[in-house]
């Protein structure tokens, strides 16, 4: 299959080169050229504009918000240049409405559109175990599967990729109110004089046996956010999102105006840079622990 893909971030530069391994022809496309020609480098081909990377039977892309896909042009002008049949797959985590706006702009043009947010960090990305979240065309979904198949470990299909974003929005809201508590009980801990590698390793083994717990809970155990694998601003993005989610819907989430509350006190000292889970700092900053 020819394929485009859009934004090579932290997520989308693997998940490329898992395209590629697959024996896809694949052209990329981002702002910054170090990403593209580490790419080009392995076999992709470079695209000088978005409108080059929009010629194949589909296009992934992952970019970091709704405004950005904006500028890029993915929620109208680019796509009267695509060609004809193009399946989009968007991949990035974005606001409800927006997913709304860009399956009638798709639907407009005469394309598919699938919104495929993913659940998975970096390491995830690069070893194809992503969990993909995929509402569109029930068709384009049946064509993509296989290539799906290549990048990730599930899909999880939705009827509409309205309901593939409010799930993301709603996964990623859970696990930035596990950071939470997690920086909460470690800052009790610390400051009762109490070990929370202790705490960490009992409740790992026994009640809080998943993922979340034990990888991000050791993250906020050792301190270490940085090199981020999902930054901090992102975080707060996320959470926005499943604020702007919840008003629209009219559902109250009170844990989530204080996580706003805390990423934006932690932005204010400086933190963007780090990993999301930063925000299990906040609390021990505050306690002088």
């Amino acid at each position: 299959m020819k394929i485009g893909f859009i934004g090579l971030g932290r997520m989308g530069h693997h998940v490329a080169a898992n395209l590629m391994k697959a024996g896809h022809s694949v052209t990329v496309w981002n702002r910054s050229q170090a990403p593209v020609q580490a790419l080009v480098a392995q076999g992709a081909a470079a695209a000088k504009t978005p409108e080059d990377a929009v010629q194949g039977d589909a296009v992934f892309s992952m970019l970091s918000n709704d405004a950005v896909m904006r500028e890029v042009g993915l929620a109208g002008p680019l796509l009267a240049k695509a060609a004809t049949g193009l399946i989009h797959i968007n991949l990035a985590t974005i606001s409800v409405d927006f997913a709304k706006e860009l399956s009638a702009a798709h639907s407009k043009a005469g394309l598919a559109y699938i919104s495929a947010p993913v659940f998975g960090r970096p390491e995830m990305a690069e070893s194809a175990q992503l969990v993909l979240v995929a509402g569109g065309d029930a068709a384009a979904l049946k064509t993509m599967q296989p290539v799906f198949d290549k990048i990730g470990a599930r899909t999880v299909p939705m009827d509409a990729p309205e309901k593939a974003n409010l799930f993301k929005i709603t996964g990623n809201f859970m696990i930035a109110s596990e950071l939470e508590a997690i920086g909460e009980a470690f800052a009790l801990l610390r400051k009762g004089g109490v070990d929370p590698a202790l705490f960490h390793d009992v409740l790992a083994g026994r009640l809080f046996t998943g993922a979340v717990f034990k990888s991000y809970g050791l993250m906020i155990l050792n301190r270490s956010y940085e090199p981020a694998g999902f930054a901090l601003t992102l975080g707060l993005k996320d959470v926005n999102l499943a604020r702007a989610a919840a008003q629209g819907l009219g559902v109250t989430l009170p844990t989530a105006e204080l996580l706003k509350t805390h990423y934006d006190e932690a932005i204010s000292w400086g933190w963007q840079d780090k990993d999301w889970a930063a925000i299990g700092e906040v609390s021990a900053k505050k306690a002088g622990v």
